[in-house]
């Protein structure tokens, strides 16, 4: 065999192996660095906005209750006054269907820009990292000692940085536990039970305890040691963004166009006569991304839209007096010259959902009363005659008082002629409680001769001029013949 057909053979085994990639290998260490710009400040003072309603509300009194206490062991939710029972779950319901809505309408809009933004997982990851350079110091430094051996330097300044990733966990979970009891008498219990006081106002609840544990831990390992392996490989929203994503979404892309042949070179060199891009190939995009990717190779799912690689790669562009823009926020669309459209179909169908959504959720607030009144019928019997001669029906009144203070109810039954009830007529309904009250119904056989099943309203009035009141139908049955 001539040289010129070996060449030939080993061309084709060449062509013919298939590269081995370890989905099992080992996590690299993701080292971000310090960076400054308007994506940045945007993200500090939104997260400071957040930090400020997270720890700021809990603390918030409301007359003499906690503005915002979510009390499950009496299945009261307070909130700003008002006080929502499991039967609002609705509420609930419409609550969660607007975030879907919200979601998948910013997500076609703007990407990924909960996740960058004010997602706790990167809002959290963001503080972690900020303690992290504060006590080992900027990128490089970061990599020395973790390469270093083992010191006294390298031990405070490990101790310190994890002692304060526990304290601001810490900090999150008593936070977080704090809204559904009430956060003055746990930091007291807290700090009784840490002093070993014997003034203690009350026992700190063993279930306190385990969230207070859970949430710190869960909190400390996301947020410090996780980080961006919940964004790419945990979140779900990671996986499903890219079916929602159209080419006029507005993500972060790099201009390819503008930026290849990428090298690197002097600030005084002419890009044009070299024949090259505008990137210099710095790699400080990839420094500052905290999921590690380059933005370079294109979009990616585990880009969480945060602006980062924009603002290092903005302060390259200047410093080096370019235009800005090499990195941006833009669309596939316009980087092929084309047109973003903002107002696709898709797009303003999410929103008319989310707005349709939102009505419906006020709508249902609005509309909500402080009774809510259930009529169940005794199903052991269709009904019975007394002595009198009287149709009666059984029925129990399931009655829930949502407000706070004790009502003194009346009942009344309307719908056919000559119907009473048998019993009490008045009660006192106490907050928070479903009452349940059996009624008999009787009715004089002339008023229902000729029907077997009479449509009846039930009605629940408070004693009170401008007390609430609540009305519901009934079905009140009789025999089919009756007897002169």
């Amino acid at each position: 065999m001539s040289s010129s057909e070996n060449k030939a053979a080993n061309s084709q085994n060449d062509s013919d192996i298939i590269e081995t990639i370890n989905l099992y290998q080992s996590r690299e260490k993701i080292y971000t660095r310090a960076f400054k710009g308007f994506y940045r400040n945007l993200r500090n003072y939104g997260g400071a906005l957040l930090f400020l309603i997270y720890f700021g509300t809990v603390w918030l009194q409301w007359g003499d209750r906690q503005a915002v206490l979510l009390d499950i062991s009496t299945r009261q939710f307070h909130i700003f006054g008002e006080t929502f029972l499991p039967q609002d779950f609705i509420l609930l319901s419409w609550m969660l269907i607007i975030c879907a809505f919200g979601l998948f309408f910013f997500t076609v809009l703007a990407g990924r820009v909960w996740c960058g933004y004010t997602c706790p997982q990167s809002v959290f990851t963001w503080v972690f990292m900020w303690v992290e350079k504060v006590t080992e110091g900027d990128r490089n430094k970061r990599m020395r000692l973790d390469k270093a051996s083992i010191s006294l330097d390298k031990f405070i300044r490990k101790f310190v940085k994890h002692l304060l990733w526990l304290l601001i966990a810490l900090a999150v979970s008593i936070t977080f536990v704090g809204y559904f009891t009430p956060i003055r008498e746990l930091i007291n219990n807290l700090f009784s039970a840490a002093l070993l006081s014997d003034e203690v106002s009350g026992a700190v609840s063993g279930w306190a305890l385990f969230w207070i544990g859970f949430f710190t831990l869960a909190t400390y390992g996301n947020a410090g040691w996780l980080r961006e392996q919940v964004c790419i490989y945990m979140c779900p929203y990671a996986r499903f963004q890219s079916v929602m994503y159209d080419k006029d979404t507005l993500t972060v892309h790099y201009h390819a166009t503008r930026g290849e042949p990428r090298a690197s070179r002097k600030r005084s060199d002419d890009p044009k006569a070299l024949a090259i891009g505008d990137c210099i190939d710095c790699n400080l995009c990839v420094h500052v991304c905290p999921t590690g990717i380059d933005i370079r190779d294109g979009l990616q799912y585990e880009c969480i839209s945060c602006g980062a690689c924009i603002d290092v790669c903005n302060s390259i562009m200047d410093k080096m007096k370019y235009d800005r823009g090499l990195i941006a926020y833009t669309s596939e669309n316009a980087l092929q010259g084309k047109t973003t459209n903002l107002t696709r179909p898709r797009l303003i169908g999410y929103f008319i959902a989310l707005c349709i959504m939102t009505g419906l959720f006020f709508y249902t607030l609005s509309h909500r009363t402080l009774l809510e009144l259930e009529v169940l019928r005794d199903r052991q019997s269709l009904y019975t005659r007394n002595s009198a001669g009287f149709i009666e029906n059984i029925y129990t009144l399931k009655l829930v008082n949502k407000s706070q203070q004790p009502l003194a109810l009346q009942i009344s039954v309307s719908g056919l002629s000559g119907i009473s009830i048998r019993g009490k007529t008045e009660f006192i309904a106490e907050p928070g409680v479903v009452e349940s009250l059996p009624i008999r119904l009787a009715a004089p056989p002339e008023s229902v001769k000729g029907t077997t099943n009479t449509t009846i309203i039930f009605h629940v009035n408070s004693t009170t001029p401008e007390g609430p009141s609540v009305t519901t139908e009934g079905r009140f049955l009789s025999p089919a013949q009756h007897q002169e």
